[in-house]
């Protein structure tokens, strides 16, 4: 028996044919993309976990194996086409191996969030009917105490002795070298597509966003795709980011706008030595944010699409908008709302005035399938026969939509909808402003007014200490001049931080509790 992480000789990294199987097709399967990646470049390094006690790295074929062992692992311990696998992790070996593994053995995988409560994990758990759970040694606690289906815990040591490791080793001897002829390829492909954002074989990505956020944006499988290297952070450290940036010829990483400001605003941040694609989403980044992250030697992608052949500071501002849908999307559309009660609405387009408001809906490979076990919300979202988002927005002359702010969001005063996310643009343009966010507050007269809960510049707090109310006089003046007068904010409260989730998304519901105390 060959070591467990050690493909056996001439190995075929192709999976069993099906007596079914067209000649001139075949499904799409992101599992295509690390067989050919293994079979193209077996020596290449394709994933890097630094920056803890056991550090490891492995190249393509050695992963594959390693993933060839989970999914047979998965197999010897029960798991059928469709059961789901849970799996929660940081960034590292566990997770990265989970998006592939899982796959292989046909079942589905069910990341996840890391900072959920206990009850929250145990409501998953039940909810997704899950059949066996992955989990970091860092995150154990969160399991129920009273569960019944199998667990595999992670040391992220990569070392014999692991429990994770030996769990590996079960699924070679299962295997008995049937290798990947043994495994069944998925039949069917109704599955979302890959985004690469122009990767390379020379690419090298660093994982800050979370691999169970959304799939990691799809880049767990788009980085295999370009036969890239991936590098494995178990947390957000900016220490570690920018080493990773400066030392490891960094290309490509992903992160939502308040992960971009820690990066621009880190002390250790500097005028790169190779370009880094910073792709931005979770929220519009600011025009502000876009600026500085071009100063810096980053070329900022907002996954919506961009314009690259205006000036600095208008060519900012365009980013920080919505733009044109991927080409593996049918186009994004800006609809008038639709009273709850009509069950079989037609959508109307908004005119591409940049002025009247809409929801976005969308369609195509990239949306999600269904609310699992959730068919009245499902029907919802599905309304028209298109994807509600929630998000308000309008149409431009040139076809790019603006987001105005999620439905929830929009404050109403006097009438006149204000955006939160556009007063929250042009305050960062303050030079004081770290970040901000904005809520609604009620008000007798107007119903409801902005409130504006900022967080100071490291730089720049000094100055303001003991001085709030000034900066917010100052900030209120700075509003004035850029906003219309129902816009500007009514409150402004400097804080010492900001409440976020997990990928680093600002808690505006966190904020209205803080608000409906006042």
């Amino acid at each position: 028996m060959l070591p467990a992480s050690v493909p056996p000789p001439s190995v075929l990294y192709r999976l069993r044919d099906t007596q079914d199987a067209s000649v001139s097709s075949h499904p799409l399967n992101p599992l295509d993309f690390l067989l050919r990646a293994a079979q193209v470049y077996p020596d290449k390094v394709a994933l890097v976990h630094p920056n803890v006690q056991y550090p490891v790295q492995y190249t393509f074929a050695t992963w594959a194996q390693r993933i060839q062992n989970l999914a047979y692992a998965l197999l010897y311990t029960g798991i059928k086409p469709g059961d789901r696998v849970a799996v929660i992790a940081p960034n590292s070996p566990l997770i990265a191996d989970a998006h592939h593994g899982v796959i292989a053995a046909r079942a589905i995988l069910t990341p996840i969030n890391t900072r959920l409560k206990p009850s929250e994990v145990a409501y998953i758990l039940d909810h997704s009917g899950a059949s066996l759970i992955l989990v970091d040694f860092e995150f154990v606690h969160l399991l129920p105490k009273d569960i019944n289906i199998p667990v595999v815990i992670s040391k992220d040591t990569g070392r014999h002795d692991d429990p994770y490791e030996e769990f590996l080793s079960k699924g070679r001897q299962f295997s008995q070298e049937r290798s990947w002829g043994g495994l069944d390829a998925e039949p069917d492909e109704n599955a979302a597509a890959v985004l690469c954002y122009t990767m390379t074989r020379d690419s090298v990505y660093l994982w800050i966003l979370p691999m169970f956020h959304a799939a990691g944006w799809t880049f767990p499988w788009a980085s295999v795709f370009s036969f890239a290297k991936q590098i494995t952070l178990r947390t957000v450290n900016y220490t570690h980011i920018w080493q990773h940036i400066i030392e490891s010829g960094v290309s490509h990483y992903c992160g939502a706008p308040t992960v971009q400001i820690g990066i621009v605003n880190d002390p250790q941040a500097r005028k790169l030595p190779q370009p880094v694609r910073a792709v931005i989403a979770g929220a519009a980044p600011t025009a502000h944010l876009i600026e500085e992250l071009e100063k810096l030697g980053f070329a900022p992608v907002h996954v919506y699409g961009l314009t690259s052949s205006l000036p600095l500071a208008e060519r900012a501002r365009f980013m920080a908008r919505q733009g044109h849908a991927f080409a593996t999307a049918q186009g994004v559309r800006v609809v008038f709302a639709v009273p709850d009660e009509e069950k079989n609405p037609v959508l109307r387009d908004v005119p591409r005035d940049g002025k009247t408001m809409g929801e976005i809906v969308t369609k195509g490979n990239i949306v999600m399938k269904e609310y699992f076990r959730d068919p009245e919300a499902t029907r919802k979202a599905f309304r028209g026969g298109y994807f509600k988002t929630g998000d308000l927005a309008v149409m431009n002359p040139d076809g790019s939509i603006a987001i105005l702010d999620r439905s929830k969001d929009i404050i109403i005063s006097g009438g006149e909808n204000a955006s939160s996310l556009a007063i929250e643009q042009e305050l960062t343009s303050h030079p004081h402003v770290l970040e901000v966010s904005v809520v609604a507050r009620l008000h007798p007269k107007w119903g409801e007014r902005p409130m504006a809960f900022v967080l100071l510049h490291p730089q720049h707090a000094a100055k303001w200490a003991g001085r709030h109310h000034e900066f917010g006089n100052d900030l209120k003046n700075h509003a004035k001049a850029r906003l219309p007068g129902f816009a500007c904010p009514e409150w402004i409260e400097v804080v010492p931080d900001l409440p976020k989730t997990s990928t680093g998304k600002i808690l505006k519901s966190e904020l209205r509790k803080i608000v409906a105390k006042l």
